[in-house]
């Protein structure tokens, strides 16, 4: 029997894995920018993704059009088909009201 708390399901000899919609880091040094990416739960943060999905720009100020751009529908795509966003991203989705 495999333990459903795992990160990894193995059923009919396929392997399931946990994808979480996430942050990537990119951008100079003191002027952080960053992907919105869809990833595999066991890559790095700034490592391989599936999907780009938006960017978000801390630097910008708060009310500006350009701090965190993402495309709704492939962001609702794969919130359909099991990938988990993070609570930064639930944060980021629910202050823009788009979701």
């Amino acid at each position: 029997m495999i333990p459903t708390s795992a990160s990894w399901l193995l059923i009919l000899g396929f392997l399931v894995v946990s994808v979480k919609i996430r942050l990537a880091r990119f951008g100079a040094k003191k002027r952080p920018c960053y992907r919105v990416v869809v990833s595999d739960s066991r890559s790095p943060r700034d490592g391989r993704f599936i999907e780009q999905v938006g960017r978000y720009n801390p630097t910008l100020p708060q009310g500006s059009t350009g701090r965190f751009v993402v495309d709704f529908e492939r962001l609702k795509y794969w919130i359909g088909v099991g990938a988990t966003p993070t609570s930064v991203i639930k944060r980021l989705v629910h202050a823009t009201r788009q979701l």
